[in-house]
C-alpha cells in the first residue's frame, strides 16, 4: 500500500542528485508538492549552479508532479528562512523536511585544516538545524509535521579519514 501524500509540501535539501533527488522523486511521485533544495555545488561543497535543482524540478513536472527549485545554502540560517518562506508563498503549509544536504572533506585527522572540519560539520549538522528551526513553528502551527534525517553508519562506526563527516552524522 503506497503512502498518499496529495497535499502534502516537502523541501528536501541536497535534492540536485544522489539520495535528495530520489528523496525528491518518491515525494512527489505520492503527490507531495516538493521544494527541491540544491547550492548546486560538487561533492566537496565548490562551486555551484541552479541547474541540478532545475533538472529536478523539469523530471517532477514531467511526470505531473508540483515542484520549485532553490538554492538556499543550508548553512545560512537567513537563507533557510527565505527558502521556507517561499514555501509557504507558494503552497501555504510545510509537512515533511528531509535534512539530505552535505558535502565531503576527507583527509586523515591529522591532515585536515579545522576550516574543512567545520564546514562539514556546518552543512550537515547546522544545516539541519537550521532547516529545522525555520520549519518547525510552521509544523507546530499547523498541527502537523514530519522531519526526516539522512544519517550515516560513519556516524556510529567511524571510517578513515572522515572525522568531521563523521562527527556531523
Amino acid at each position: 500500500m503506497a503512502i498518499d501524500l496529495k497535499g502534502r509540501v516537502a523541501i528536501v535539501t541536497g535534492a540536485g542528485g544522489g539520495l535528495g533527488k530520489q528523496h525528491a522523486l518518491l515525494l512527489a511521485s505520492r503527490g507531495a508538492k516538493v521544494v527541491v533544495n540544491d547550492l548546486g555545488g560538487d561533492v566537496h561543497g565548490e562551486g555551484g549552479s541552479p541547474s541540478a535543482a532545475m533538472k529536478v524540478v523539469e523530471e517532477i513536472r514531467a511526470a505531473g508532479g508540483e515542484a520549485i527549485a532553490n538554492g538556499a545554502s543550508v548553512t545560512d540560517f537567513e537563507a533557510v528562512q527565505k527558502m521556507v518562506q517561499q514555501t509557504m508563498d507558494t503552497w501555504g503549509r510545510v509537512d515533511i523536511l528531509v535534512n539530505n544536504a552535505g558535502i565531503l572533506r576527507d583527509k586523515s585527522f591529522a591532515k585536515m585544516s579545522m576550516d574543512d572540519f567545520r564546514l562539514v560539520v556546518d552543512v550537515h549538522l547546522m544545516g539541519a538545524a537550521n532547516c529545522c528551526k525555520a520549519a518547525w513553528p510552521h509544523m507546530v502551527a499547523q498541527q502537523y509535521g514530519r522531519i526526516v534525517m539522512t544519517t550515516s553508519s560513519t556516524g556510529l562506526y567511524g571510517n578513515f579519514g572522515q572525522a568531521n563527516y563523521g562527527a556531523a552524522k
